[in-house]
């Protein structure tokens, strides 16, 4: 998958869509995301053109992936579900069910996630 220019979260970074903004620095941009499947349930994007996370940690800067990592945590904590925990999933890929070709990391927490994946038979 090639980076789109013209995908959404590009367009979100670009301020051409707007956004429930929880959290920005730097590195990265924080919100709500706009079908939630938890209370809390937040996408949290770098600012740079990648991919996703192979992209990512082959081309980004040491600041830009420590930037992003730190900027969940941030985020985490901002929305209060570091104490009881919560889950990060990024898709990649055709068989991860990536939908947008922009790095995006979700953050859901607030109610229990269930377990992480449907076992197969």
């Amino acid at each position: 998958m090639a980076y789109d220019d013209e995908n959404i979260f590009a367009k979100i970074l670009r301020g051409e869509i707007p956004c429930d903004k929880v959290f920005e620095d730097d590195y990265a941009l924080a919100f709500n995301d706009i079908n939630p499947q938890r209370p809390v349930h937040v996408l949290v994007i770098p600012k740079g053109r990648y991919v996703d996370v192979d992209d990512f940690t082959a081309n980004a800067s040491d600041a830009e992936i420590s930037g992003l990592f730190r900027a969940v945590g941030e985020v985490a904590n901002m929305m209060g579900v570091s104490d009881d925990g919560y889950r990060i999933l990024s898709n990649i890929g055709a068989w991860g069910h990536q939908e947008v070709p922009h790095l995006h990391i979700h953050l859901f927490g607030g109610a229990d996630t269930g377990p992480m994946i449907k076992r197969q038979d």
